[in-house]
């Protein structure tokens, strides 16, 4: 099995996310696990990180992806520029939806949970509201397990309360890769990836870049 890791003299060894989602990574498999429900938080000034994060987890070649954000998370966040989308290997429509309240959030995740035509549902809640609680969060893993649409939920602005999320994750971003033709240039972004709770797997952290010229098969570093 060829290996999806790269030596970084900085950061050591770097876990590369290619464009394509591969059926599986071996390092860390928790990256190949599915899961009903996962909770995303990102850092300070850090939600494109954890939506780049979001997108490169996304089964490929299936149905739409709905994604629905609140008012204050448009606001704070800037909504996703869809035709960008392509550049992390997405080719199915993406359905955007902004609602006013985080609870319309959460219906509309439920409501998406329950529709197996999409492929995922991408929600982002600002703030950590109170109807945020660890019931709503038992109601969408649970709907998601039912219906085999995975719900991924972007927290960002909120400290963490109980969730009943099977993966919840902190994305903080990095000082990019070196550009391979020009030293001045930003290169392929790169993320610390903290998995501090999750059912099945020990929690860990890593260093990951987003390559997206990577294909299917990632390849050992030279």
């Amino acid at each position: 099995m060829e290996s999806c890791m790269t030596t970084d003299s900085t950061y050591g060894q770097v876990l590369t996310l290619p464009r394509r989602r591969p059926s599986t990574l071996p390092e860390p498999g928790v990256l190949a696990a599915h899961a009903p429900l996962t909770d995303v938080f990102p850092g300070a000034f850090a939600t494109a990180p954890a939506s780049a994060f979001v997108l490169s987890l996304l089964p490929r070649g299936k149905g739409p992806v709905l994604w629905v954000q609140d008012f204050l998370s448009r606001r704070e966040n800037g909504a996703p520029y869809t035709p960008s989308l392509r550049g992390f290997g997405l080719e199915q429509p993406v359905l955007l939806v902004t609602v006013s309240h985080p609870r319309d959030v959460l219906w509309t995740m439920e409501e998406g949970a329950a529709c197996a035509g999409l492929s995922a549902v991408i929600g982002e809640v600002h703030g950590g509201p109170e109807v945020l609680d660890f019931t709503a969060t038992k109601r969408l893993s649970l709907r998601a397990e039912a219906s085999n649409v995975p719900l991924y939920l972007i927290r960002s602005g909120d400290p963490g309360g109980l969730s009943a999320a099977r993966m919840r994750w902190r994305i903080s971003s990095l000082p990019s890769q070196a550009h391979p033709y020009d030293a001045q240039a930003p290169g392929a972004a790169r993320w610390d990836l903290e998995l501090f709770r999750a059912r099945g797997h020990a929690p860990g952290r890593w260093v990951a870049a987003h390559d997206p010229d990577k294909s299917q098969s990632p390849r050992a570093a030279d």
